[in-house]
């Protein structure tokens, strides 16, 4: 049940994405940054470009929470993690503009019950459209 639900979870996470930005993700060359989360993941975006940002229904208060950020093509991300309006995570990801291996990674990690049952949304803002991002969001059990 839980594969099934992250599967979904993934699919609206990367329509919200391109939503909130205004355009569709790039395709990746070389692979996304940052692997996908197997069974305790949320929400895994593999790759986007510029601003954007995602939303899920999926969380639970027993477990904790991991939210990671990989990013490359120079410049900075801003990430905040907002749980039932709430900001509950708020961080910065410096970004190496030289690609590939190199990807600058930022990461926040909340105790059970910091993000509240239910929805929760995130905003990546990224110091230029052409900055390149990975996400993950995991509930570890």
């Amino acid at each position: 049940m839980r594969t099934k639900k992250t599967a979904a979870l993934t699919t609206l996470a990367a329509l919200v994405a391109a939503g909130l930005a205004g355009a569709g993700p790039a395709a990746a060359a070389d692979g996304g940054m940052l692997p996908h989360p197997g069974p305790d993941g949320l929400v895994w975006v593999e790759e986007f470009r510029g601003d954007g940002g995602v939303a899920s229904g999926g969380a639970w208060d027993s477990l904790p929470t991991v939210l990671t950020v990989a990013c490359d093509g120079g410049g900075d991300v801003r990430v905040t993690m907002d749980s039932k309006g709430t900001i509950v995570a708020a961080f910065d990801v410096k970004c190496p503009a030289s690609g590939g291996a190199d990807v600058g990674v930022g990461s926040a990690s909340m105790a059970a019950g910091v993000v509240r049952p239910g929805d929760f949304t995130i905003v990546v803002d990224a110091s230029a459209q052409t900055t390149r991002w990975s996400l993950t969001v995991t509930q570890p059990e």
